[in-house]
């Protein structure tokens, strides 16, 4: 039986606000109610009893109307027909909030500097908290392992529902992971973490709110990366389903019957290719035929849900089945609507954030431009919060280049030692990072856990230009035409084309690395490109150093292999080895065979994601990682430092930030709970 009661006085939501029996408690005011069994949220019935109250429940005025612009969606039922019985109780960080407005945000382009804006609303079967290392529900109500770690069971919330109001259940769950996830003709090559041991799992379904993934050996990180990725480990088996061909037979007649040649391309119009949930939506992927399907996007269980989705930005409005209540009994989230508008250019983005037209921004906005925004906080009523970087930001040579020559100097590890011996970390923190940062190599776990010997953490990053010289002359490159600069062995000329976009590095970094490494013989050229240029160039091995900032919590690590594993990232972040990758995933019949090391690494952390986590063999898996990482300088880091983020003081219920970065821990800062308040 549901156990959602409405008084008249709840109904009518006075400013958002429920008139209910149990006290508001917030993380600031927890008004005598003990934490429950994870800290800032209680289930119901967790509440109540702590509480010794009954909760009521009211919507958001709006969502009747907002809900009607979500084409497809039928009309609404009532609230007590949307929640979930038993729905996830957020104690808010400092007040309860009001519905209503639009949140304001800032991204380069489609898929170009919009992981922070996802983050506001994105969910998963379980998160990380503000901590970045305690994992708490989500999606899932509850979870439980086995005693070897080869079984993890989820439980979820009965009465659940999609966006578009049909029922989620383990069904769905099943869905994604043997109908998407490991479909080749879905997805080519499943991801690692879809894997364990490069076996694939089971994913049993015991009840419409119980799954069971049933392992082939231990993996006791599976957790952290459902708490982790981007990558939802759910999708709707009632919408997606009916374009399967595997799942009904009249899929492609369907499918077809809207202008698509099967129904495999409308998933992908639909779902892309990937797991990336920040792709473009069939509104820009079909934009001809969209109108043919029954919706303009999938379903979401996440807080809102796109309404459109276009070459200069996209706009979402609040989903009125979300699954999240604060303590008063309201349903979040509070901001009815988000707007996403796409700046290209970096200098206009940050006018606008000094001008103050935007509510909040993390990813793009680095610390050279820390300065003008500071400068402007008082005037533009916004804060700039400085906040750890995850990610250093690195470089890396590519060591399987199409151009043979350059493959062997690439590959060679004294010409990697020597660009890392002439980059001035030093002078690049003083005058790109303003004294802020530390020199840094990259050893891909930030921060440092224990087991990592605290000297990679240094290695090859102390400023040696006469060290460098003679490790290049021992590589056979010297200037054979007196140009002052350095020819390949074989006496051809080399030019090392750096090419990068703005929207995780900084001009002057890439300038300045290209003038040490010009000062040791190395001729350069710079050029900024688009992101999705760069991207695609990287992808098609065509780059001759890559650049990104790069590194990730222990969290993250501990569900996936990609940053050990050639191509040692996603198509989103900093790689290298492409051929490398290529080898790998076909088994060794296509691409280039790596080298010892990185066979080693590969084995390595099959083993440490088996590993019982902080045991003396994870331990020493983990540390034998960063060592043939670090020692091999397959990526040269250069200085670890703090990053801006930019909130609007309007912006209310939002935090201090303790880290910056897509490479964190993702959405522990709760964006659904925050709430604009211009007079306050």
């Amino acid at each position: 039986m549901t156990r959602i009661l409405f008084s008249t006085a709840a109904c009518i939501a006075l400013a958002g606000v429920a008139i209910a029996d149990c006290p508001p408690v917030t993380v600031a005011d927890p008004m005598g109610v003990p934490s429950g069994k994870y800290p800032q949220q209680y289930e119901l019935s967790e509440f109540e009893s702590l509480a010794g109250c009954t909760l009521s429940f009211s919507e958001n005025p709006d969502i009747a109307e907002l809900n009607g612009r979500i084409r497809g969606n039928p009309d609404l039922p009532p609230l007590a027909d949307r929640l979930p019985e038993e729905p996830l109780v957020v104690a808010p960080y400092d007040s309860i909030g009001k519905y209503g407005d639009t949140l304001d945000v800032l991204s380069n382009a489609t898929e170009a500097g919009t992981y922070d804006v996802l983050n506001i609303r994105h969910v998963n079967l379980v998160r990380v908290s503000d901590d970045l290392q305690t994992i708490v529900p989500n999606i899932a109500k509850d979870w439980e392992w086995n005693d070897d770690f080869t079984q993890l069971t989820f439980y979820l919330r009965k009465g659940h529902r999609w966006s578009d109001g049909a029922p989620f259940t383990a069904d769905d769950v099943k869905f994604w992971y043997d109908n998407l996830a490991l479909d080749s003709k879905v997805i080519p090559n499943p991801k690692d973490y879809v894997l364990v041991a490069g076996e694939r799992m089971t994913v049993d379904v015991i009840d419409p709110q119980t799954v069971q993934f049933n392992l082939p050996a231990p993996k006791p990180g599976l957790l952290a990366h459902f708490a982790t990725s981007y990558a939802q480990a759910f999708q709707p088996k009632h919408f997606l389903g009916r374009y399967h061909p595997d799942l009904n037979p009249d899929a492609d007649k369907l499918a077809q019957e809207a202008g698509f040649e099967n129904g495999l391309a409308v998933i992908k119009a639909y779902f892309g290719n990937s797991d990336w949930t920040d792709t473009p939506s069939a509104l820009l992927s079909a934009p001809d035929r969209v109108a043919n399907l029954p919706a303009d996007v999938v379903p979401t269980l996440e807080s809102h849900i796109y309404i459109s989705d276009t070459a200069q930005g996209r706009h979402l409005v609040a989903n009125a089945y979300f699954h999240q209540v604060d303590t008063a009994g309201n349903q979040l989230p509070y901001i009815n609507e988000h707007d996403e508008v796409y700046i290209p250019n970096n200098e206009v983005r940050i006018l606008k954030l000094v001008n103050g037209e935007a509510d909040y921004k993390m990813q793009g906005v680095s610390l050279p431009s820390a300065p003008l925004l500071l400068e402007n906080q008082e005037a533009g009523d916004y804060t700039i919060d400085l906040a750890a970087r995850v990610g250093i930001v690195s470089f890396t040579f590519n060591v399987t280049s199409e151009d043979p020559e350059k493959r062997k100097v690439f590959g060679d590890l004294r010409f990697r030692q020597a660009m890392s011996l002439s980059i001035n970390r030093e002078e690049l923190n003083e005058t790109v990072y303003f004294g802020l940062g530390t020199p840094h190599q990259y050893i891909g776990i930030m921060p440092t856990p224990d087991f990592v010997d605290d000297k990679w953490r240094t290695y090859f990053t102390e400023y040696d230009p006469d060290r460098a010289n003679a490790l290049l002359d021992e590589v056979g490159m010297a200037d054979t035409d007196g140009d002052g600069y350095r020819e390949l062995p074989n006496g051809e000329k080399i030019v090392i084309n750096v090419q990068f976009s703005t929207q995780e590095m900084s001009t002057h970094i890439v300038e300045l690395v290209s003038q040490y490494w010009s000062a040791v013989g190395i001729q350069t050229t710079i050029k900024e490109i688009a992101t999705d240029e760069y991207r695609s160039a990287q992808s098609a091995n065509l780059l001759d150093v890559a650049m990104w900032p790069k590194g990730a919590s222990i969290m993250a690590h501990l569900g996936t292999n990609e940053y050990w594993v050639p191509p040692f990232g996603s198509y989103f972040s900093l790689r290298t080895g492409i051929l490398w990758g290529e080898w790998v995933d076909s088994g060794g019949s296509a691409g280039v065979e790596p080298p010892d090391y990185v066979k080693q690494m590969i084995e390595d952390i099959a083993a440490f994601h088996s590993a019982s986590i902080g045991s003396e063999e994870f331990n020493m898996l983990g540390s034998r990682l960063v060592e043939n990482m670090v020692s091999n300088l397959l990526i040269i880091g250069t200085v670890a430092t703090v990053g801006p983020i930019y909130r609007r003081n309007a912006l209310k219920n939002i935090q201090p930030f303790s880290i910056h970065g897509y490479e964190s821990a993702n959405y522990p800062w709760r964006g659904t709970q925050w709430y604009l308040d211009e007079d306050g």
